[in-house]
């Protein structure tokens, strides 16, 4: 069972007692990432968080950073995403005050000299060259960007060649005073710990975090009367597709029936799409369907990468078994399944304390409230066979169709024609 306190200054600190367990996870999660960004200075929250780990006052380099937990076999790294930022470090439990000394450091004490911002903004441009040269990836840039345009929810997280060669120290900063403050930071502990001394480690190191008010992100604007297409011409062996609809955010009631949907569609190896597509036909070696949800949008959307002659075959596949799924009702048997698969797969991923971490603290953030794994097992279990059909014939109508596409094809005319139900 977790533990929350939250202190005067706004710091909310999350403890995770774990039995059976040598490990221990301090995860530091902040409440901001590139949907907090402007277009100036867009890929700053990722920018920042390379440049947390080279160097601090006390450990003035990147191997000194680094060195203190590779000595102990320690994991450590970082992600940032539209809406939050996180830190993390795991260590066997003799070892959770080198790990938040180490994370507290870092978040408070980073020197993000003008030195090695110069070389991390190399490093930062070619993590974006890898996204471009990896269909597989880039299309979820695409589908993003296809959604929401021109603001910062379409805008890639790590930003693009051009922001990142012009983000200087000073814009950097300036963010980080922003949106690196208490009210804005979330740390959670995982693992085997003693729950008062958790929390009197996190209030010592994190004694000198400020207090001022973060700045806030500009709403997400959805527009769309008809289906749209983006393509990204590329001469590739195989096309690369993401095909979805928008759905629901995350404070919607029927947000797990649009989970069970996505996992009923194609996120097993037993799902209908998995087994139309590669099962069946073998045009694909990956075929998947997933759902994203977030405070202010969501969508579901089935992503593969098909032989460029059998891409046709593969689109009207997929809108065949969307247009199935909303006209009839899904077999409970089949429904019992998808739903075992999900607590399942819940089960086994928190057996581990940063997944622990990130389970607890990342429900606080984005929700300001946390459900156990049992309390959202519960919910689970309370979507019905009509549940199901209705909300697939609520998302799946022909004005809410999005495809993105990298392939060798100029024309996306042909394309526009295929998207039917």
């Amino acid at each position: 069972m977790f533990e929350k306190k939250t202190l005067k200054n706004g710091l909310r600190i999350i403890t995770v007692p774990q039995k059976g367990t040598r490990a221990v996870t301090v995860l530091v999660l902040v409440g901001t990432g590139s949907k907090y960004e402007t277009k100036e200075i867009n890929g700053v929250s990722h920018f920042l968080e390379h440049l947390f780990f080279k160097g601090t006052k006390k450990r003035p380099s990147p191997r000194s950073v680094a060195e203190p937990l590779d000595r102990v076999g320690g994991i450590f790294n970082a992600f940032t995403s539209e809406d939050y930022t996180g830190y993390f470090v795991k260590v066997d439990k003799n070892h959770l005050d080198l790990a938040l000394d180490l994370v507290s450091d870092i978040y408070l004490n980073s020197l993000l000299s003008k030195k090695e911002i110069e070389k991390e903004r190399g490093v930062v441009i070619e993590e974006i060259n890898m996204y471009l040269d990896t269909p597989m990836i880039y299309v979820s840039e695409l589908w993003k960007k296809i959604l929401y345009g021109d603001q910062p929810a379409g805008w890639e997280v790590a930003g693009t060649k051009r922001t990142v060669s012009k983000i200087n120290r000073e814009q950097v900063l300036n963010y980080m005073k922003s949106q690196y403050v208490a009210s804005n930071t979330i740390i959670c502990i995982a693992g085997k710990i003693s729950l008062i001394q958790a929390v009197d480690k996190i209030r010592e190191y994190f004694s000198k975090i400020k207090i001022t008010k973060p700045k806030s992100k500009l709403p997400v604007i959805e527009k769309q009367k008809k289906p749209q297409i983006l393509l990204f011409s590329k001469k590739t062996d195989q096309t690369h597709l993401a095909l979805g609809v928008r759905a629901y955010n995350l404070f919607h009631p029927q947000k797990y029936t649009l989970e069970l949907l996505g996992v009923i569609l194609g996120g097993m190896m037993s799902s209908r799409l998995f087994e139309e597509i590669r099962t069946k036909l073998g045009i694909a070696y990956y075929v998947q369907t997933n759902v994203s949800i977030d405070p202010e949008t969501g969508f579901l959307v089935t992503q593969a990468g098909i032989d460029n002659a059998n891409i046709k075959k593969a689109i009207l596949t997929i809108l065949k078994e969307y247009k199935k799924i909303s006209q009839k009702r899904v077999p409970q048997n089949e429904i019992k399944k998808a739903k075992d698969h999900i607590k399942g797969k819940t089960a086994l991923l928190l057996e581990s304390s940063d997944a622990q971490a990130s389970f607890y603290a990342g429900q606080e953030l984005l929700e300001k409230k946390i459900l156990t794994p049992e309390e959202i097992f519960g919910k689970i279990d309370k979507v019905s066979q009509l549940d199901i059909l209705k909300v697939a014939k609520d998302i799946f109508q022909p004005q809410k169709l999005n495809l993105a596409l990298i392939g060798p094809f100029e024309d996306k005319s042909k394309f526009q024609q295929l998207l039917k139900l």
